[in-house]
């Protein structure tokens, strides 16, 4: 069926389809006091919606930032905030319509990258997103976890009023900065909804700050969850990690020593952390450190392949040519030369050949090129190509976007 329109969303349409969003997402109409809040971090720009009509049957929001990528450079992103179908209308050709028309206005503005976080995996990868970043649910109980004696500790900690958390962590989070590949910019209209109404005076979340020698030089966001019953009085609340970010390895150490401070809780729990965070060897007994979970984070979509991989660096080893399938977007298939000195598209023969979303999934060094040719994501070649690919696409440090979005 075809029966509907997609188009850019109009200014007087902004509600209509975030309540649309909400509603695909199993919440709650936004109230008239939380839109008066929060509707200005939902614009016109960058949506497109599927139309019966006037009626909104579907919308793919985005928002234009930055993402840091492997070697130190950062390249604009489209970051894809929000999709959804009414539910009396999927599968019915409207995602894809939408999404169609979202990455041809990605490439039509020179937006090289796309990004997502996928509320379900098996939705994405067919319109050349992979899954590009790992993220790791950690478990500490208290009070049997705590910091090593030789773990580097200094500085300060204070918590913040709401009114100071809301003024203070974006200009924070801008001086900490995008310090792995995956972090992403926060644009202002990404405070209100994501950071303001948690931090805020009507949320419920806490903010400590960390002071070193030069100022201010990390932050943690938290919220508590009482699991205290009849049964069980000792129980505790659970501390709840929403993000942590830092300068620096001191202050990093000192945020979650204050973290394992805090009185009358049975535990400390985070989600989406680096799967590489070095917590176990922080504590005194390392198996207080318990990885609970590791899920899938940012999902990334190259939109300018050459774009894309002239971007970042890589390690030493001897160029591959990979051969790139595109099908949503067929200026991006071909090949491309991938060494130490850069990436450039080729008339060379393959090495390794890969749809764009197996690509999407190697770019930031997450996945080696080994390891998704033995999935049967990347075909081999020539023998040999793949670890060459593996040392020229890892990073020392595992990527991470650290951002909801």
């Amino acid at each position: 069926m075809t029966d509907f329109d997609v188009r850019p969303v109009a200014e007087d349409e902004r509600r209509a389809t975030f309540d649309l969003l909400g509603r695909s997402l199993h919440t709650n109409r936004v109230s008239d006091e939380n839109w008066s809040r929060y509707g200005e971090s939902w614009p016109a720009a960058h949506k497109f919606g599927a139309f019966d009509g006037a009626t909104p049957i579907g919308i793919a929001s985005s928002y234009d930032t930055e993402i840091a990528v492997p070697g130190g450079g950062v390249l604009a992103l489209g970051a894809v905030d929000g999709v959804g179908v009414r539910a009396d209308r999927t599968r019915r050709g409207v995602l894809t319509a939408m999404m169609a028309a979202q990455l041809e206005d990605f490439a039509a503005r020179g937006i090289p990258l796309a990004a997502l976080h996928a509320s379900e995996p098996t939705i994405y990868g067919r319109f050349g997103y992979g899954s590009a970043t790992l993220g790791k649910t950690v478990w500490l109980p208290r009070p049997a976890a705590r910091l090593h004696d030789r773990v580097p500790v200094s500085g300060d900690v204070r918590l913040l009023t709401p009114e100071e958390a809301v003024r203070e962590i974006p200009v924070l989070y801008r001086r900490i900065g995008l310090h792995r590949a995956g972090m992403i910019g926060r644009p202002a209209g990404w405070w209100p909804i994501a950071h303001d109404r948690l931090v805020g005076p009507h949320g419920s979340h806490v903010v400590a700050v960390h002071s070193g020698p030069d100022g201010d030089d990390g932050y943690v966001v938290y919220d508590t969850v009482d699991r205290r019953t009849l049964d069980s009085p000792d129980e505790g609340a659970v501390l709840k990690v929403r993000e942590l970010n830092a300068v620096d390895p001191a202050a990093h150490a000192a945020l979650w020593r204050f973290l394992l401070s805090v009185d009358l809780v049975s535990g400390i729990r985070g989600r989406y952390r680096p799967v590489d965070e070095p917590l176990a060897p922080m504590l005194a007994d390392h198996r207080h450190a318990r990885t609970a979970d590791v899920e899938d984070d940012l999902w990334l979509r190259p939109v300018d392949v050459a774009a894309a991989l002239a971007a970042r660096t890589y390690r030493a080893a001897d160029p591959v040519v990979l051969a790139v399938r595109d099908r949503m977007l067929p200026a991006n298939t071909g090949h491309y030369e991938v060494g130490p000195d850069g990436a450039r598209r080729t008339d060379a023969a393959a090495d390794l050949a890969l749809d764009v979303d197996t690509l999407g999934m190697l770019y930031l060094g997450q996945w080696t090129a080994t390891a998704l040719a033995h999935a049967g994501r990347v075909e081999v070649v020539r023998p040999g190509a793949a670890a060459r690919a593996d040392e020229l696409f890892t990073t020392i440090a595992a990527p991470w976007c650290g951002t909801y979005f």
